[in-house]
């Protein structure tokens, strides 16, 4: 079992990726590809007045501020034409793929962040209506049945609340609990930046390989619904 995640940023070649995809597919390789977005979002919500605002954990972390007008350009891209696009290609490489999202079938559950901490000119601040989440719970269950039916699961990575609501959650992160839920033999996380880096952004600082404990879980809080 195969887990892929693919960036959004820009100059990411995904024909080359769905080639590869289809070869390991037509060797029977079951996959599950999550994809990102943010190029796309970023212009999209510039175009339509609400360009994208970034902020500052007080720990050094750089994410998207998600207020409700973001989460929904958000969901328009990830779960439209990022998604349809991905699809499109591996359906012409003669992959049954089947786009869906983290809120379809509750694929994906997490809790949602409903105000976060940051560090603005020096300052700290809380900012409130925040769309944020991390993912806790896998519907594995629903993908296994889809890749038992012959299916190639594309995800984008948005999860669903207790109360139902949309939640945009780290691809990466997405992917990794998915891969845990299935009991994956490799996640792949295909990026156009270099790497783990122990001195950002020192490309010469790069890490190539982390052993992981053999004694604990990788992630003991993700658990299969």
């Amino acid at each position: 079992m195969l887990v892929v995640k693919v960036g959004g940023s820009e100059g990411i070649d995904y024909d080359a990726l769905c080639d590869d995809i289809a070869t390991l597919w037509r060797n029977g390789q079951r996959l599950v590809l999550v994809h990102g977005g943010s190029h796309e979002t970023n212009q999209v919500a510039t175009q339509l007045g609400h360009p994208p605002r970034f902020v500052t954990s007080p720990s050094g972390y750089t994410s998207r501020y998600t207020d409700r007008r973001t989460l929904e350009i958000f969901m328009m891209v990830y779960c439209g034409s990022a998604n349809k696009s991905l699809v499109e290609r591996l359906q012409q490489r003669q992959v049954n793929a089947l786009g869906l999202s983290g809120i379809d079938g509750q694929l994906l559950h997490g809790k949602r962040k409903a105000t976060i901490r940051i560090i603005e000119q020096g300052r700290q601040k809380v900012l409130r209506d925040d769309w944020t989440g991390t993912v806790e719970q896998v519907n594995a269950p629903l993908l296994q049945l889809l890749l038992e039916q012959g299916y190639l699961p594309v995800v984008a990575p948005l999860a669903g609340s207790d109360q139902g609501e949309a939640l945009n959650v780290d691809g990466d992160r997405a992917a990794a609990a998915i891969a845990v839920a299935l009991r994956a033999d490799t996640l792949l996380l295909l990026s156009n930046v270099p790497g783990l880096l122990q001195s950002f952004p020192d490309e010469a600082s790069l890490i190539p390989q982390i052993r992981a404990p053999i004694s604990k879980p990788i992630c003991p809080m993700l658990k299969a619904a």
